[in-house]
């Protein structure tokens, strides 16, 4: 039952960075590469802060800060530097690479005997496992409503109006590379958010905590797409969160059968495929009943 808890705590935390990644994403319309960076960089920077004796929430607060910087960045390079936006995201996750190093001074940092934001005296109260369960609930609820709230304000319909269609955003007055800025930034500062609150429940932040996670980020977003079908945006968001959580406990099965955990990132990496050809199969299946409908009829 543990393991189980476990998993469902790890999805809502991981949660973070689907909901952020499904900004970029799915409203403007691109995967930014950025978030491979400025997820450790939210990590070593609160990290760091709490090892030098800042106090937890104020050392996360402060990976909001540095993620948006990092999306500052490659939203500039991609609107004014006209670099491609996927070019301009690998740039900067780069150059976290060694922002990171510097930061931390080595290549990891361990939260020993430290005290975080899961050190709060109701949830040191709880059973194993369920700290990161009610302590995530509370963080993606508050982005969620957060987001739920923007998104239906002038400025965030200008946002979705951008990623809809770029061209007739700037027609009706848009100013659509701030908006696109303005998009990175707020999902890299979420993204760096994540990565902060990820490493305190894990007790340490490392340099290469961040390859791969924008496949377990849109894995989030695919198959809650996907188990769902057809939603608004604000239940999509909603989708997201499950997605996360169902994608730990399917991780979970998997290595219940005896794979390898240095396997981890081949075998999301097959979960997303299957979950990208789902709708594509939902397709062929539905043409083919038709087509076989229509045979029965001549007959």
């Amino acid at each position: 039952m543990s393991i189980i808890v476990s998993s469902i705590s790890q999805g809502i935390l991981w949660a973070i960075l689907g909901v952020a990644l499904y900004l970029t994403f799915r409203i403007l319309n691109f995967a930014d590469m950025t978030v491979e960076g400025s997820f450790p960089l939210g990590a070593s920077t609160a990290v760091a802060m709490i090892a030098d004796g800042v106090n937890p929430f104020l050392a996360t607060a402060a990976s909001l800060v540095v993620g948006a910087a990092a999306g500052l960045i490659t939203g500039l390079l991609y609107t004014k530097g006209k670099i491609p936006i996927l070019l301009a995201g690998i740039l900067v996750m780069t150059a976290c690479l060694s922002i990171n190093l510097r930061i931390m001074g080595s290549a990891n940092i361990s939260l020993l005997d430290q005290k975080t934001i899961f050190s709060l005296s109701f949830l040191n109260d709880l059973p194993k496992y369920f700290d990161g369960v009610v302590l995530g609930l509370i963080v993606i609820a508050i982005i969620l409503s957060f987001l739920i709230w923007f998104l239906q304000t002038e400025l965030g319909q200008a946002f979705i109006a951008t990623g809809d269609n770029k061209v007739m955003a700037a027609a009706f007055g848009i100013k659509t590379d701030r908006m696109t800025i303005m998009g990175l930034m707020v999902s890299n500062a979420l993204i760096a958010f994540g990565g902060a609150v990820i490493a305190q429940n894990n007790g340490f932040a490392d340099i290469n905590m961040g390859i791969g996670i924008i496949v377990i980020a849109l894995a989030s977003i695919i198959i809650g797409e996907v188990a769902f079908g057809d939603l608004s945006l604000n239940q999509r968001l909603v989708a997201v969160v499950i997605g996360s959580i169902i994608y730990r406990l399917v991780l979970l099965a998997v290595l219940q059968l005896g794979f390898s955990t240095n396997d981890l990132n081949l075998i999301s990496s097959i979960i997303l495929a299957l979950a990208m050809m789902v709708p594509q199969a939902r397709k062929f299946l539905k043409l083919e009943k038709v087509l076989h409908m229509g045979g029965k009829a001549n007959d």
